[in-house]
């Protein structure tokens, strides 16, 4: 795919960006899904793509009207892995869709197919169509939500366990859509990766606040689960940024995410203004039309977030859990006094 040179804003003062120690912007993209069949040549394109701008990972889904089994993505991006040198792949697996041990044997696999770099997650059943004139999806019942939790404490049981065709050297990446206060519990104890739509950088940060503070009380270290908003982008919209002090919006989708609709300039502002507020760790894209808005986003946004000093140009390590900065040992615990 053709490489186009972007324009590239002023960069803010250097006061205004503030950063952490430690702390890094962290971009992925979905490659597939929804309209996609058994591309296999197209999604290893796309993924190399994402590799050459230096995401942490790509997504896989298929739906129900896709016609695919529930491991299908796991196995198109075994598929992918070795057509890759860096990149991690994490597949959407559907919650009780396969039994445990399947979905860990076929996870396990692809992890050492792509030699550390794989992740999965956890897609859990669809909530029913939204109430008419109500402008938001309805949340799903807590029995969705147990079930969830099930299956992830069966698999990640299986990796510790370190026997059998599921044992993997780290346990692989766990990700799971962190949107509905339902699944902010499970994605607490379990995840490693969580996934929040919000249309506006205040709404992510209560969501990300949320999410820190029940991991705490889980015992574990709020810094090692790491939020990411989930953007479709649509990036059809020139390679002009827009005039100063012009507001992007982002406006609600079909399938009750989140879409972004303008330039790739215009899109870097946005991560790097959500970014600077500590409303999220990064970004997940979903690109509406996959070849164009990836490209996009790889040679247009990312390249400029690298250029102002926000994204790095590399990878840092050879598996997803270094990408992430998971690979070192958790800080203790503290202790909850009862």
């Amino acid at each position: 795919m053709p490489a186009h040179s972007y324009p590239s804003a002023p960069p803010p003062p250097a006061s205004a960006v503030p950063h952490r120690p430690g702390r890094t912007l962290h971009l992925a993209a979905a490659i597939g899904g929804g309209r996609a069949g058994h591309e296999g040549a197209h999604h290893r394109e796309l993924a190399r793509l994402a590799e050459s701008g230096g995401l942490d990972f790509v997504t896989l889904e298929f739906g129900a009207a896709d016609g695919c089994g529930p491991l299908e993505a796991v196995a198109q991006l075994a598929a992918v892995a070795p057509a890759t040198a860096r990149i991690g792949v994490v597949p959407a697996v559907p919650s009780g869709g396969a039994e445990p041990a399947d979905v860990a044997a076929a996870v396990a696999t692809l992890d050492w197919v792509s030699r550390g770099r794989a992740g999965w997650t956890l897609a859990v059943p669809p909530a029913p169509p939204a109430t008419r004139g109500r402008g938001r999806q309805p949340e799903r019942p807590a029995a969705v939500w147990r079930a969830a939790a099930d299956t992830a404490d069966a698999v990640t049981r299986m990796w510790r366990g370190g026997r059998g065709p599921w044992s993997a050297r780290a346990a692989p990446v766990t990700a799971l859509d962190a949107t509905e206060s339902g699944a902010r519990a499970v994605a607490a104890r379990h995840a490693d990766i969580a996934f929040v739509r919000a249309a506006r950088p205040e709404g992510a940060g209560r969501i990300r606040a949320d999410l820190h503070r029940l991991a705490a009380e889980a015992g574990r270290d709020p810094d090692r689960l790491l939020v990411l908003a989930d953007l479709s982008v649509d990036l059809c919209g020139g390679e002009a940024a827009r005039e100063p002090g012009a507001e992007t919006a982002l406006l609600p989708d079909a399938s009750g995410g989140v879409l972004f609709r303008g330039g790739p300039v215009d899109l870097a502002a946005l991560i790097a203004d959500w970014r600077r507020q500590g409303a999220v760790d990064g970004f997940h894209v979903r690109p509406v039309e996959a070849g164009r808005d990836l490209e996009r986003f790889v040679n247009g946004t990312a390249a400029l977030l690298q250029h102002r000093g926000l994204f790095r140009s590399f990878h840092p390590g050879a598996t997803l859990r270094e990408h992430l900065g998971l690979h070192r040992p958790p800080r203790p615990a503290a202790r909850v006094l009862t």
